[in-house]
């Protein structure tokens, strides 16, 4: 897997900016600790060099790059520390071509069609969409990539809890960058267990996990017809057949020749069911893969869990 496919996974990009190295270890626990596992640390702070070398040796696992570089100097300096991606404000030719010569992948900062059509013109596929909110935010963002379909685009500038699923639904965009679960109050308090907790729960908005339906087994299609029209009749449900199921309303399947369960499965949406799965696995969850659809993309939009709890399977579907 990619560095951009990692991304991706990921959704979010917290962009650190530190003044003490020392604060970078145990605030990258807590990132990780809330179902973050990457990062980037911002030269414009003067911790940076050091706070990014930290983290990288300690934590193999988190996925660390380097924003605001500005110049090829601070990109190797950034690539010597440990960086695994290097990230600009805007489209610097002398940073994109140390980049390409070390194989690291970039991204640069884009506002104008003619800034994406200069890192397109570079060999670059994936850019930061800079300052986003700034430049007109998402409206502005899906009139920009329009004219450049194989374009991807991580939002950055404005991003935060009430914005990032509008833009992480974007097709055009593969994460989005930001500082907002990085309380300032609770750094300066070095109450990294406070930063952990906001992290979880951006991670819990991104994914937005809500109950889908129930599935209930029947052993043939006259009793999964007979009991859906119970809870129809029963409740005023909307009977809805499909194959293999009869729904009784939109939260209620009766399987016509079972399924999986022993009673049974639940479902439950997500906004995006990769993304789920990461954090889900990373928790020690695991899946059944021969169950997963999926997308033109290549990407899983419905899977199993498996196992089975109170005799239910449990299944994740793409909202």
């Amino acid at each position: 897997m990619d560095i951009f496919q990692k991304l991706k996974r990921n959704g979010i990009i917290p962009v650190l900016a530190l003044d003490d190295a020392g604060d970078a270890l145990p605030l990258a626990k807590a990132l990780l600790g809330g179902g973050v596992s990457c990062a980037e640390f911002t030269f414009s702070s003067p911790a940076a060099e050091a706070a990014l070398s930290n983290v990288a040796k300690a934590l193999p696992e988190m996925l660390i790059g380097a924003s605001d570089v500005l110049t090829a100097k601070q990109a190797e300096c950034a690539a010597n520390a440990g960086a695994k991606f290097i990230s600009s404000p805007g489209l610097v030719p002398e940073i994109v071509e140390f980049c390409l010569k070390r194989e690291l992948p970039v991204i640069v900062g884009v506002s104008t069609a003619s800034d994406v059509i200069a890192a397109s013109n570079l060999g670059l596929d994936v850019v930061k969409f800079f300052p986003a909110e700034a430049c007109g935010g998402l409206c502005a963002l899906k009139a920009l990539s329009a004219p450049f379909p194989a374009m991807r685009f991580i939002p950055c500038g404005g991003i935060d809890a009430n914005n990032l699923n509008d833009y992480l639904k974007c097709e055009c965009v593969i994460a989005c960058g930001g500082d907002w679960m990085i309380d300032k109050t609770l750094l300066a308090a070095k109450d990294f267990d406070g930063i952990g907790k906001l992290a979880k729960e951006a991670v819990d908005a991104m994914l937005a996990f809500e109950f889908a339906h129930l599935g209930v087994n029947e052993i043939n299609n006259d009793e999964a017809d007979k009991t859906a029209r119970f809870f129809c009749d029963a409740f005023s449900f909307e009977y809805i057949p499909r194959e293999p199921s009869i729904f009784s309303g939109a939260a209620l399947e009766i399987m016509r020749n079972g399924g999986k369960g022993k009673n049974g499965h639940i479902g439950f949406f997500t906004d995006n069911v990769e993304r789920a799965v990461f954090r889900l696995e990373a928790r020690g969850y695991s899946f059944d893969p021969s169950t997963a659809r999926i997308d033109a993309d290549n990407e899983r939009t419905f899977i199993y869990f498996d196992g089975e709890y109170g005799g239910f399977a449990v299944h994740l579907i793409q909202r």
